[in-house]
């Protein structure tokens, strides 16, 4: 049986996760390409030295997490792109992270929004400028319809920072603000109900407008502020841990 250089040999602790690594490492080496076939259960434990239950719990692992798939009578593949699978443990290992904070979560959130931007500004096209101040005009039409269009609203407020994030034509970091997103739903929509709600609105629409107008015109001084001030932290939120 041919022997495979990226399946090494590996010692009797955690023997899946160490299937697992080697897999992954061999993906991110380029030995394995998206498209590829992994090699048998068979090969692969004689490769490693290890048993095939062992192999058979690490491809179904993998494929949980959307890393491989398995196409019947011909065999486990590296997959040619994002599954949404992927997403899941990400936001799940945050949740459960012991450590996980109110303030951790909000550092997260600016350092990748302003990421997002930074990315935007460099890459935005004018037809793409466009359809962003299309949707912040939704949002503004939206919130100028008052407490009873509170979800559109968000909806819009969305669609707007989606939009951004697509400017930046980076789907790692579009996956990654998507999980970041997920975990902050309850404090975005929280903001946008208490800013129509109060009689803020316009306050919230015009510090969006001062984003846009940012990446119209490349402006990168002050970026965290900006991004900051989208947030209203007066605002007080259930979920905060003091």
């Amino acid at each position: 049986m041919q022997t495979i250089s990226y399946l090494k040999k590996v010692s009797s602790e955690s023997v899946v996760q160490q299937v697992i690594n080697a897999l992954t490492d061999a993906m991110i080496n380029r030995e394995l390409r998206p498209g590829d076939k992994i090699p048998t259960e068979a090969e692969m434990a004689e490769n490693m030295g290890v048993g095939r239950n062992s192999i058979r719990e690490a491809i179904k692992i993998l494929v949980y997490l959307g890393v491989l798939e398995i196409r019947r009578a011909e065999g486990t593949f590296v997959c040619e792109g994002f599954s949404e699978s992927m997403i899941d443990p990400m936001i799940y290992g945050i949740i459960l992270d012991k450590e996980d904070s109110y303030e951790n979560l909000m550092e997260l959130r600016e350092m990748i929004e302003v990421g997002v931007l930074q990315l935007a500004m460099a890459k935005v096209q004018e037809e793409e400028l466009k359809s962003l101040k299309e949707k912040l005009g939704h949002m503004k039409t939206a919130i100028e319809a008052g407490s009873e269009n509170v979800e559109n609203a968000f909806w819009a407020d969305n669609e707007f920072h989606d939009a951004i994030c697509n400017i930046g034509k980076n789907p790692l970091v579009n996956k990654i603000n998507q999980v970041v997103r997920v975990l902050t739903y309850s404090m975005r929509f929280t903001t946008v109900e208490t800013m129509i709600k109060t009689g803020r609105g316009q306050e919230l629409y015009e510090a969006h407008q001062k984003i846009y107008e940012m990446i119209e015109n490349k402006v990168t001084d002050n970026l965290n502020m900006a991004v900051r001030k989208t947030y209203f932290s007066e605002i007080p939120f259930a979920n905060r841990e003091d």
